[in-house]
C-alpha cells in the first residue's frame, strides 16, 4: 500500500510531505509523492490550449523537483500527473496505487499549527474513497523520520465513529502506536429556575453513564490496548484543541449519509477541519 501526498510547491506542499514521510516511515508503506497540472485549458483549444498545458505541465515538474529536494534523504516516488483537478488526480493516484491514504496540507493563508482546508483539501474531504489526513501549517518544521506514537480517535456511539475507530485501530498496529479514544460530553448548563439543580445534576449522571457504557463497549471490541478521556465542553473546542502533546493524529469519521466509500463532512468535522491543533484524519463512509 501507499501514502500518497499532495505537493503544489508551496509550503503547504511541505507540511504534507512531512506528515506523508513521517506516515509511511512509520506503517512501512511506499510514499508516493504527487505533482498536479491541469490537462485542458477550458477557455481556449488548439495551439495556445497545447502550450498553456505543456508550461503547466513544466510548473508541476518544477514543483515536483522542489519536492524531491525538500524531502532529501526520504524514499519516495515522485510522480507529474494530468487532471482535471489536483483533488481528482490525487484520488486517481491514490485508487491505482490502492493508498491508505491521502495527506495534503492546509490554506497557506491559514494559522501557524493549525489544520484549515485548502480549496483541494475541501474537495478532497467531500469525494474521496480513502483516508484523507490534513497537516497544519508548520508541520514542515519537522523532522522527516519521526514515528506516529500516538494516535486519537474522535468517538461517538455511531457506525461511523466506529469506522473510524476500526482505521485508528489498524493504524496503531502497523505503526505500535497508542490509541486513545476522546469523547465530548456538553458542559453544565445554567441551571433551570423549574426543574432546579437537582434534575440537571441527574440529567448529567445519566449521560456520562450512558457514554462511559458506550466507550467501554469500544474498548472491548478492540483486539489492542487502548485508552480512553471523557472531556467536557463544546466539541468543537475540545478537540480542536488537542496538540502534538496528546496525539499525533486525530482519527474522524465522516457523515452518515452520502455516497458510500466516500468522505462528506458534518457540520463538527467541517469547523474541526478549520481550527485542529494535530493532524486530522477523515475516514470514508464504509
Amino acid at each position: 500500500m501507499t501514502i500518497v501526498v499532495g505537493h503544489d510547491g508551496s509550503d503547504s506542499g511541505d507540511d504534507a510531505s512531512v506528515l506523508g514521510a513521517q506516515l509511511a516511515a512509520s506503517t512501512g508503506e511506499e510514499l508516493v509523492v504527487v505533482s498536479v497540472y491541469p490537462e485542458e485549458n477550458p477557455i481556449g483549444i488548439g495551439r495556445v490550449d497545447a502550450e498553456w498545458v505543456a508550461y503547466m505541465r513544466e510548473q508541476a515538474e518544477a514543483h515536483s523537483a522542489e519536492a524531491q529536494r525538500f524531502l532529501s534523504g526520504v524514499e519516495a516516488t515522485y510522480r507529474v500527473v494530468g487532471s482535471h483537478s489536483a483533488a481528482h488526480g490525487l484520488d486517481d493516484v491514490a485508487e491505482e496505487t490502492g493508498a491508505s491514504m491521502i495527506v495534503v496540507g492546509s490554506d497557506r493563508r491559514g494559522p501557524r499549527r493549525r489544520v484549515r482546508t485548502g480549496s483541494t483539501g475541501d474537495r478532497l474531504l467531500h469525494g474521496a474513497a480513502c483516508p484523507v489526513a490534513v497537516a497544519p501549517r508548520g508541520m514542515r518544521e519537522r523532522r522527516t523520520g519521526d514515528r506516529v506514537t500516538r494516535i486519537g480517535v474522535a468517538y461517538v456511539d455511531s457506525p461511523e465513529a466506529l469506522q473510524a475507530l476500526d482505521v485508528a485501530a489498524e493504524l496503531a498496529k502497523k505503526t505500535g502506536a497508542s490509541l486513545t479514544l476522546y469523547t465530548v460530553v456538553a458542559p453544565r448548563a445554567e441551571f433551570s429556575p423549574i426543574a432546579g439543580r437537582a434534575s440537571e445534576d441527574s440529567l448529567m449522571v445519566a449521560v456520562r453513564e450512558s457514554v462511559r457504557e458506550s466507550l467501554d463497549r469500544a474498548l472491548e471490541s478492540l483486539d489492542i490496548e487502548a485508552a480512553d478521556e471523557l472531556l467536557e465542553g463544546d466539541v468543537v473546542d475540545e478537540l480542536a484543541s488537542l496538540d502534538e502533546r496528546e496525539c499525533d493524529l486525530l482519527v474522524c469519521g465522516s457523515r452518515g449519509y452520502g455516497p458510500v466509500r466516500r468522505v462528506l463532512l458534518g457540520g463538527v468535522l467541517r469547523k474541526l477541519t478549520r481550527r485542529a491543533s494535530c493532524p486530522v484524519v477523515v475516514v470514508p463512509r464504509g
